[in-house]
């Protein structure tokens, strides 16, 4: 019997226990031994509860018992989880984790941390939910070179675009029945302003390249300022707004970015709706893939997070390798990559073309006194001289 232990019973913590006990056969089957759940770690009690009996609050209780060998991390946040987590792998017990705080500050880390005690850390579920998109990157792509990895992988963003597109209306107002119906947290912040995707950018980068890629070195935008009129000017180009994390080579270094864009009808992503997630990936010898699932949600999450339970408890005893150092990556400079831009501004047309040259008029009745354009391919750098001399720009998309 391989006994585990949870840290946190929140969310995530309480869908790992109930997908371990209502698949308990099929795991039990696919692992060849069965699996129980010995502690829960939370700083409540969790009275009348049946998983009581097995709450304890000290995380040294699970460190210092030699029964427990696998500890899934669900907490949230980087401290406590960081130092809890590096305890247990010290303490020779390998560690699953949803939380893409924690991996994006100190996945090198704990990835070292845990090849030294001869166990193993997987983070499966701290990007995309329920999308084993890690897990591929890591074993069925590796003898692919990725050459760009851009995801949808915010569910609260991706519901609330959707909504705007298909019932015109403003970004306040749909965010507000976000909250109300659980997708969007109190405080939206992190994900309404992209740190979230830019956290789950780095991780995959980080993954793609071997090496660390800090969350903070990623120019990151969010969509608190797309308007109802920018939905009607992407639907009169044929496209839509999407929140996109993106990452894309470029010499011998990665160009990242998590940004608004405006996607084609003909991409894989024009599609993906709602609180769904995916990611789309383009290798030098698989051509393009993508992969499409339950982005959030309690089950869904750990549902991957199982599946890793399920990995580690068919190595215990031995070390995945995983590439993944802690040498820093220089990012490349995000202003000196090309794209077209999608403007929006108060000045004439005559200004537009004296300062941008030949552009490409986007007209929709709604938004008179205005003028709509797409710009030719030009550097990020030169878009941002020229719309500081143009003046008047109401709002900026990237073309993808």
């Amino acid at each position: 019997m391989i006994k585990i232990a949870v840290m946190g019973y929140g969310t995530i913590g309480s869908g790992v226990v109930k997908v371990l006990e209502t698949n308990q056969d099929s795991i039990c089957k696919k692992i060849g031994e069965g699996v129980e759940v010995k502690y829960i770690l939370d700083l409540r009690d969790f009275e009348g509860d049946p998983v009581q009996s097995k709450v304890v609050h000290d995380y040294q209780t699970i460190a210092q018992d030699p029964e427990v060998s696998i500890v899934v991390e669900s907490m949230g946040g980087v401290e406590p989880a960081y130092t809890f987590v590096k305890a247990m792998l010290e303490a020779g017990k390998s560690v699953t984790t949803s939380n893409k705080a924690l991996v994006a500050a100190h996945g090198a880390k704990l990835i070292a941390a845990a090849k030294e005690n001869n166990v193993n850390f997987m983070f499966e579920a701290s990007v995309g939910g329920g999308i084993p998109i890690i897990r591929a990157l890591n074993s069925c792509l590796t003898a692919d070179r990725i050459e760009e990895i851009t995801g949808i992988v915010n569910g609260t963003t991706n519901y609330i675009l959707t909504k705007m597109a298909e019932e015109g209306c403003d970004f306040d107002e749909v965010l507000k029945d976000a909250q109300e119906k659980g997708y969007a947290e109190k405080d939206p912040t992190a994900d309404i302003e992209g740190h979230d995707a830019g956290r789950k950018i780095a991780i995959l980068t980080s993954l793609i390249a071997g090496q660390q890629v800090d969350f903070e070195d990623i120019h990151t935008e969010g969509i608190s300022k797309i308007t109802a009129t920018d939905i009607l000017y992407a639907k009169k180009m044929g496209r839509v707004i999407k929140l996109l994390a993106s990452s894309t080579q470029t010499d011998d270094t990665y160009a990242v970015m998590t940004a608004p864009f405006l996607i084609p009808k003909d991409h894989p992503l024009y599609t993906v709706n709602g609180v769904f997630n995916a990611v789309f990936v383009r290798g030098n010898m698989l051509g393009d893939a993508m992969f499409y699932g339950s982005g959030a949600g309690s089950l869904p999450t750990a549902s991957a997070v199982v599946a890793d339970v399920v990995e580690l408890a068919k190595h215990i005893g031995r070390h995945i390798e995983l590439v993944w150092n802690p040498e820093k990556l220089e990012i490349a400079d995000y202003r000196q990559q090309p794209a077209r831009f999608f403007v929006r501004t108060a000045a004439d047309r005559e200004s537009v073309e004296k300062v941008f040259g030949t552009v490409e008029y986007i007209e929709v009745p709604q938004a008179a006194g205005e003028t709509g354009f797409v710009t030719q391919e030009m550097k990020e750098e030169e878009y941002e001289k020229k719309a500081a001399e143009l003046g008047n720009v109401v709002q900026m998309i990237r073309f993808h």
